[in-house]
């Protein structure tokens, strides 16, 4: 399945859940236990009627859900989430009944969210959730310091899988935030996420078996893959022999293309945008063309416009005909044999009486 720019949200699976310490990370867990349609579901004992994108329990399993052991604690991040508009919660201070409400819930997702038919909660680990590409952004917009959960979570929310406008995401998932952002550095983020670059280069050593980072020559930057985002057919990274020959062949289709100011890395953005169309290999099912047998039978109203005439009757061996066969000619090189009195049975001389078209046109 693709995950183009263009689409409003990626996914993410249950069992992938961003690890550490992140404002994200306790939405994301907040998110994937969510109710995924509306219905009554148990806790406690207790039936409650829950609507899409909602939770109702206590305290005790607002803990386990978002892996605190302080009541403290976990009212705090509600708090947080609240104030960053990700969540509304109400917690009655009578009954002790807490029921949160995603605000920023995909109702149109695929996916099989749980199994059996008369849940609404979806299965801990099942399926997967999604998310909004754009759930990071007000972090970013709001000057947010990230966390190592939230720089994790807004990577995955930028990968793009076979996007037109990124050759290179043809190969494997690719990280690209906007249209022109195919390529990052390290300066870049660590300005998006508040972090100083010797702490963004630690972040993708941690990681670098989720999101590896590709060298671009010069003052480029880097491409970034994600190893774990669910494409749907299996993939394997491209090696930099096979980076560098794309972005070489996107350079020569843009080498008389003038682009206004900007650096280096700002001009290959924009290469990379315009010109990954060119580079882009087709569709295996264009390249299967059926090769058959060329047929040797003339066709139905198509008149022969030539004659041949054959030379191997006169020649003291000659090659493969149409046929495939070879043999010696019954006839030494001299002059033909004139007309007269047959005294044997007819002496094959080749040419069209006998069935044998190779040779030279008349005209």
């Amino acid at each position: 399945m693709k995950c183009l720019l263009k689409y409003q949200w990626v996914k993410l699976p249950r069992s992938q859940m961003p690890q550490g310490k992140g404002i994200m990370s306790a939405w994301a867990r907040l998110a994937s236990r969510a109710a995924f349609r509306n219905g009554q579901a148990r806790y406690c004992r207790y039936i409650n009627q829950v609507t899409i994108g909602s939770w109702a329990g206590g305290i005790v399993g607002l803990k386990s859900i978002l892996g605190v052991k302080s009541r403290n604690k976990a009212l705090e991040l509600m708090d947080k989430l609240t104030q960053l508009g990700y969540i509304d919660y109400e917690l009655n201070p009578k009954t002790k009944k807490l029921t949160y409400q995603i605000k920023d819930w995909v109702v149109q997702c695929s996916g099989e969210p749980c199994m059996g038919t008369e849940a609404v909660y979806a299965t801990q680990g099942y399926g997967f959730l999604c998310l909004p590409r754009n759930i990071t952004q007000r972090l970013a917009e709001a000057h947010y310091h990230f966390d190592e959960a939230d720089a994790w979570l807004d990577l995955w929310c930028h990968t793009v899988w076979q996007e037109p406008g990124n050759a290179f995401s043809h190969m494997a998932p690719a990280v690209q935030f906007g249209k022109y952002g195919a390529v990052l550095t390290l300066e870049t983020l660590g300005r998006r996420w508040g972090w100083e670059k010797t702490k963004v280069w630690r972040f993708f050593k941690k990681h670098a078996d989720a999101f590896p980072l590709q060298k671009l020559p010069g003052s480029f930057g880097c491409l970034i893959f994600n190893t774990g985002y669910p494409a749907g057919t299996p993939f394997v990274l491209p090696e930099p022999a096979q980076v560098q020959r794309i972005l070489e062949q996107i350079r020569i289709y843009g080498e008389k293309t003038h682009t206004k100011g900007g650096n280096d890395h700002e001009r290959v953005n924009r290469l990379i945008a315009w010109y990954s169309r060119k580079v882009i290999p087709p569709a295996p099912h264009a390249q299967a063309v059926s090769e058959e047998e060329p047929c040797r039978v003339a066709v139905l109203g198509c008149p022969i416009t030539r004659a041949y005439f054959s030379p191997c009757g006169h020649c003291k061996s000659f090659m493969e005909d149409c046929q495939g066969k070879e043999g010696n000619s019954p006839v030494e090189f001299g002059l033909l044999l004139r007309a007269g009195q047959k005294t044997g049975p007819p002496i094959d001389y080749g040419g069209i009486d006998y069935g044998r078209f190779e040779g030279d046109p008349l005209w």
